[in-house]
This record gives C-alpha cells, sequence and structure tokens, in this order.
C-alpha cells in the first residue's frame, strides 16, 4: 500500500469492447480525483485481451472520449511510461512468467469443464453474507476436475497449449478472508461458500481477467485500485492470488454502480448513456459530473 502520497499510483483500465458510458465515466473521474488529492500518478491501461470484442475503432474511441471527459494520466499506451507496454495484449511474456509460478507451486489445475458443464453442476450461485455490498457473479466451480476428483484413468493435461483446457486456481476451501473498502469499509467471504476455483487462463489461450489484472497491478506498481462495485467479489479471488505470487496487494476502493431508469446496472450496450452520444447531443463534462453531486 502507498506509504506517502508520492508513492500513490492509481490507475485506470477500460476494455476497448465497446463505447464507454457514464458508469465508466463517473468511476474513472473517481480515480483522478482520488490519484490528485494523493499527489500521485494515475496509469492508463489497455485491457484488450478478448480477442472476439476487442476493436480498433473502440480503442480509438476510448482514448478520445477519455480525455474529452478531462481525464489525464502520467502513463499509458499513447505517452509511455517506465512500466510498459500499456497495452495488455503485449504483456504475454508476463503472464506466462507468472502462469509457471503458479503452476510450480502447484496452486492451479487444468479443467476441461464447459461453462455449461459448470451451471449444471453447481446451480445457483450462493448468497452474499447478509450487509455486504457485493453479489454473487457465477455459480460456484463443482471440482469435477480438481486432481483429487478427476476419474481413475482420465488424462492429465499438464501442459498450458496441450488439449485446449481451461486453467482454475484451487481456492482454500473455507478459508475466510477479508479487506477494508475505501468506499464500503470491512468485506469477507468464505473461499469455497462465495466464490469457488476460478479461471486464470482460458482455452483459447488467453489470460483470464482476474489473473492478468493481478499480475499487472504489481507489476505497474498500483498503490490503490478504484472500480466498479460489481468488482468486489472479484477482489477475494485476486487477494488469493496475490498471496499465491508472493506480492503485496494494493488498497482498493470500490464506486457505486449507475444505473438506467429501471434501476439496472449501465453496460456497454447503454448506447443512449454513452459518452460518445452524450458528446453528440450537446452535453458537457462539466455538465456531467454536476449531475453526480
Amino acid at each position: 500500500m502507498a506509504s506517502s502520497a508520492s508513492s500513490y499510483r492509481g490507475r485506470l483500465a477500460p476494455s476497448p469492447t465497446g463505447y464507454l458510458h457514464l458508469g465508466h465515466a463517473r468511476t474513472f473521474w473517481t480515480a483522478q480525483q482520488r490519484a490528485r488529492s494523493a499527489g500521485g500518478a494515475l496509469v492508463l491501461r489497455n485491457e484488450d485481451l478478448d480477442p472476439a470484442r476487442v476493436r480498433a475503432d473502440f480503442a480509438a474511441a476510448m482514448l478520445e472520449d477519455l480525455r474529452w471527459f478531462g481525464l489525464i494520466w502520467q502513463e499509458g499506451p499513447d505517452v509511455g511510461g517506465p512500466f510498459g507496454p500499456y497495452h495488455q495484449s503485449q504483456r504475454r511474456d508476463h503472464y506466462l512468467a507468472a502462469f509457471e509460478q503458479l503452476r510450480a507451486a502447484g496452486a492451479i489445475y487444468p479443467c476441461t469443464c464447459s461453462r455449461r458443464d459448470v451451471q449444471e453442476a453447481a446451480g445457483a450461485p450462493h448468497e452474499a453474507p447478509p450487509g455486504e455490498a457485493w453479489t454473487p457473479d457465477e455459480p460456484i466451480y463443482p471440482g469435477t476436475c480438481r486432481p483429487e476428483n478427476s476419474k481413475p484413468g482420465a488424462p492429465t493435461r499438464r501442459s498450458l497449449g496441450e488439449g485446449r483446457a481451461n486453467w482454475r486456481f484451487r481456492v482454500p476451501d473455507g478459508a475466510t478472508l477479508t479487506f477494508t473498502d475505501g468506499h464500503y469499509g470491512a468485506q469477507s467471504a468464505t473461499a469455497g461458500v462465495h466464490f469457488g476455483d476460478f479461471l486464470v487462463w482460458r482455452k483459447d489461450d488467453t489470460p483470464a481477467y482476474q489473473f492478468a489484472c493481478v499480475v499487472d497491478d504489481a507489476a505497474m506498481r498500483i498503490s490503490e485500485i478504484v472500480r466498479g462495485a460489481d468488482l468486489l467479489l472479484s477482489t477475494f479471488r485476486q487477494l488469493l492470488l496475490y498471496r499465491a505470487l508472493r506480492l503485496t496487494p494494493p488498497s482498493f476502493y470500490h464506486c457505486p454502480l449507475l444505473t438506467d431508469e429501471q434501476g439496472v446496472r449501465l453496460a456497454k450496450r447503454h448506447d443512449a448513456l454513452s459518452l460518445r452520444t452524450l458528446r453528440a447531443q450537446g452535453r458537457s463534462p462539466e455538465n456531467i459530473r454536476a449531475a453526480w453531486y
């Protein structure tokens, strides 16, 4: 964690899979304000690891919309910096090194289960503990491919690319994890109850979000992560990865989510609330921000 104002390093980590909307803008603005108030730096990282959804026009629009809204970063894909590259698609060597570290420690295992297999075997996600801000985000993995649960004689895939298997992180069942969020306060969850073994490497040979995020935030020396409350539960998974990789975790600050008129949280499919659309309608960044206070 940051020990002084000058050591504060925050980050913006958008994905070019659609146009940025109001929810992104408020979270990123909060990140910038916290970095400025701490006298620290803000890093922009382009999270372009999803080959099926990433588009060059979204990447260009992302930079344009962020700057139009008034966001300024000191390091990033367009300005450089000491901890680049700042495109995740160019950081494969970092991910491979961390993957081998986890595999050598016995922290991960290959898994041939499809998403449908997991959903059918696990049933509905568990409920969040009373009073917690997060909600379950996926079914609990039933442990089908865990080494001790594998069927006798079943083939075991040990190579990263062999057999097109996913790789999962094995959580310590029954362990209670805690952290203090900068906005929501004390948070806790139990591994194996509120979340299960999760993906670190996908069968399409792509690092999974939880894994890539931890590797990059550590390598870029991020001291505080500011992001939406929909990622609160992800923090517990990432804390396990920090521990397994022997890395010091940053602080976390999760922002409340913006919702539409029906109370549904904003997503990139909400084109009417994208920054690009609002700009075309003549709205100014100052006018948009004024509605938040």
